[in-house]
């Protein structure tokens, strides 16, 4: 294993507000030899400690979300389990609204393509670094021959869930669409991690803070295999001019008397539309039967009608009429 010389971290004791998920990751690491960025994201992002968090707000939820409860841990110890799963329920919003798939970091070398590890550094026993696999993985099946970029993130999962959501509208029809930070192959080192809205190194105090990594929606095309049309990604700027929001903004803002409440819209259209925020780091990009477009893939359907398919909305310009 060589070490790069990327991001590291190392918090405090006294500081890190989650020393058990850091020791559980040392402590595998050292049993059982350096982990790949995927798994430290699985482990980071759905440890037991969490996972017990969600099944006490199920429980909750199920019994009327009483306006108070009691949360007991019976056992010796310090309640370091509590203290554990009283944090997770201040990051549960983004628990249970996001799926959270793990991407392999994979790296063009000498030697060729080896993907990127997480192992224990030799020099501080409490310290996570990256490493390079000294030989091939099967991360690196993914990777085109083609491939320009010397840094690539793959993602089997999501090619998983696109296979099957491409074979679903193959077979019953409907559509799909996919919106999230993405590029179309473009991009690379985009695995990070978030504590407070805040940029936080991905391997300091683990499990504290979200980790993510945009969408390669390149992937996601040839994970389609042909079985479906795709449109995008077009930028969430672009998108949501298509959808009209332009004169949803002008509507709300007519009809809103209260001063506070037109700064929020205005506010609110910012964040959305500004290129410095959301407006080109989101992306939109779907996925559709194969007659839902014009071009050759639709000639089988020719003889069934003459005309054009109507436009996809937000990917043209809608009339509105």
């Amino acid at each position: 294993w060589r070490s790069r010389p990327l991001s590291s971290g190392r918090a405090p004791a006294q500081d890190d507000p989650r020393p058990s998920m850091l020791r559980h990751l040392l402590a595998k690491v050292k049993a059982t030899g350096p982990i790949t960025v995927a798994e430290y994201m699985r482990e980071a992002l759905t440890n037991p400690a969490k996972l017990l968090g969600i099944w006490y707000i199920s429980e909750w939820m199920a019994a009327g979300k009483s306006s108070t409860f009691q949360l007991v841990e019976l056992g010796p110890g310090r309640g370091t389990l509590t203290g554990d799963i009283l944090r997770v329920f201040n990051q549960l919003g983004s628990v249970l609204k996001n799926c959270d798939i793990s991407v392999h970091m994979v790296e063009k070398t000498p030697q060729g393509w080896r993907e990127i590890f997480i192992d224990v550094d030799p020099l501080v026993s409490d310290k996570l670094r990256f490493v390079l696999a000294p030989s091939s993985t099967p991360a690196e099946l993914f990777i085109q021959k083609e491939e320009t970029r010397d840094h690539v993130e793959v993602c089997p999962d999501a090619g998983v869930i696109v296979q099957r959501l491409s074979q679903r509208i193959e077979e019953t029809g409907g559509a799909a669409l996919i919106a999230d930070y993405g590029h179309d192959g473009t991009k690379m080192d985009t695995f990070r991690g978030f504590q407070g809205h805040k940029l936080h190194d991905v391997l300091t105090a683990p499990g504290t803070a979200d980790l993510t990594a945009d969408v390669d929606f390149s992937y996601l095309r040839r994970m389609i295999r042909g079985k479906v049309a795709s449109l995008g990604p077009i930028k969430q700027q672009t998108f949501l001019q298509n959808m009209g929001i332009d004169a949803r903004l002008k509507v709300l803002l007519d009809n809103a008397s209260d001063p506070s409440l037109r700064q929020q819209l205005l506010c609110g259209y910012d964040m959305l539309m500004n290129p410095a925020k959301m407006g080109e780091r989101f992306h939109f990009f779907a996925l559709l039967p194969q007659h839902r477009l014009p071009g050759a893939s639709n000639q089988i359907h020719s003889s069934h009608s003459k005309s054009l398919p109507p436009p996809v909305a937000g990917f043209e310009e809608l009339s509105w009429k």
